[in-house]
């Protein structure tokens, strides 16, 4: 059985749970408290000497870091589809999850950093400029598209997903961004996905 531990507002914590939910994966949740600093805690930091969720434990052995456990995830339970083996499709996939790892976290995911958690040790202009330049990127991206990569949802969309969605948060605004938008929308409408606190289900 899977042990996923978590904090139910983290977007990393959350791509996880979504391509869990898109796989129907069954889990164990376990929530790890930031604001009470679980995270730093002992027993915690044996999972991850980083302190940072999520983690995820299967049959003893813990994986930490969300890009690396959706390749997990989608290696041991996924097709093909959510990560080809190939290594030119591959390479494409791996490069949005550096992408999200860097210029999304940099942009989108540190301003709601500033404003939800009150990380106020982030510089915010930074934050807003980088986040015009990856979401026009992502936009233009996406002009002739409907998933970031091969014609199809992968764990690229799945990781790139949830700090794109909550750039509002963030006071960040999608507006102007169309084809993300719609990206979003068609994400939001995959069977077996689900919301978190900032992105809504469809009804």
């Amino acid at each position: 059985m899977i042990k996923l531990y978590g904090y139910e507002l983290s977007g990393n914590t959350y791509k996880v749970k979504l391509l869990l939910a898109l796989l129907g994966i069954d889990y164990t949740w376990v929530t790890v408290d930031l604001l009470k600093g679980e995270h730093k805690r002992p027993e915690f930091l044996t999972l991850n000497p980083f302190g940072q969720v999520p983690v995820l434990v299967e049959d003893g052995t813990a994986i930490a870091d969300s890009q690396a456990i959706l390749v997990y995830i989608a290696r041991r339970y996924g097709s093909d589809q959510w990560l080809p083996l190939e290594a030119e499709p591959l390479s494409r996939i791996v490069r949005w999850l550096s992408i999200t790892a860097a210029e999304i976290h940099q942009g989108p995911a540190s301003a709601r950093l500033y404003y939800v958690f009150k990380a106020t040790n982030l510089n915010i202009e930074d934050a807003n400029q980088r986040s015009q330049f990856i979401l026009t990127q992502l936009n233009q991206h996406l002009a002739n598209r409907e998933w970031l990569e091969l014609g199809h949802p992968t764990i690229a969309d799945v990781a790139a997903f949830p700090y794109v969605a909550l750039a509002p948060d963030g006071k960040i605004a999608l507006d102007e961004y169309a084809n993300v938008l719609d990206w979003i929308e068609r994400i939001k409408q995959l069977p077996g996905f689900i919301g978190m606190q900032g992105i809504e289900a469809p009804v």
